[in-house]
């Protein structure tokens, strides 16, 4: 069964401004207000919480060692998970993109370096999770992309076969994940990133959702 696995943050949703508001906890909580934005900070966030976290502390200007990233991690992933939806926005055309992939009788997926519950809870509250035939974590399984095993479990839990499977995703990690894989990988132009992820030669880009069936159907035809 053909089937399409897909990214979360900076692919299906643009996630940073929760994912930046709940970094800023941390530093309000340590006495330094507001540290990171969205104007400059967008890229960073997908990038997950210690990414964020490390951005935060380096501004600063202060000295700061692993174990401040460590104790400012748990309390980072509450934060979230307490304010998940207010900023995230899934972007223009993805729902119908994955409507109309089921429709055409492909699988569908998530894999996420987002943790598992998290993924789920943001999916739900986006209405967006029933849709989808599997979802896959940073840590459903022991190890997460670009790990290839992660992709492979989304595309098996989706019903797929991992011989005719892609992967849509925005970032470095997501390319490095299909090429592990074996498989080819779609790379999106519209992530909160500034990186030009042409760079990454990735098998197709994809700058609108509205163009995602038709590339799917020449990668796995």
């Amino acid at each position: 069964m053909r089937t399409v696995i897909f990214d979360l943050d900076g692919t299906l949703a643009d996630t940073s401004g929760d994912l930046l508001a709940a970094a800023n906890v941390c530093f309000r909580g340590l006495g330094h207000g507001d540290v990171l934005t969205t104007a400059t900070d967008r890229g960073t966030a997908v990038r997950g919480a210690r990414a964020m976290l490390t951005e935060g502390f380096e501004r600063l200007g202060q000295p700061f060692a692993q174990s401040d990233i460590d104790e400012q991690f748990p309390i980072l992933l509450e934060a979230y998970g307490n304010d998940i939806a207010t900023h995230t926005t899934i972007y223009p055309g993805a729902r119908e993109a994955v409507s109309r992939l089921r429709d055409a009788g492909y699988k569908v997926g998530i894999c996420t370096n987002k943790p598992e519950v998290l993924a789920e809870q943001l999916m739900a509250a986006l209405d967006f999770r029933d849709v989808f035939h599997s979802l896959v974590g940073a840590d459903t399984l022991t190890v997460r992309k670009p790990d290839p095993l992660p992709f492979v479990e989304a595309v098996t839990r989706a019903g797929g076969d991992p011989a005719r499977a892609v992967l849509v995703g925005d970032t470095q990690t997501d390319r490095d994940t299909s090429t592990n894989a074996g498989a080819p990988s779609i790379l999106v132009t519209f992530g909160p990133g500034n990186f030009d992820v042409s760079s990454l030669k990735p098998e197709a880009l994809l700058d609108h959702f509205d163009d995602l069936d038709g590339i799917v159907a020449r990668l796995i035809a």
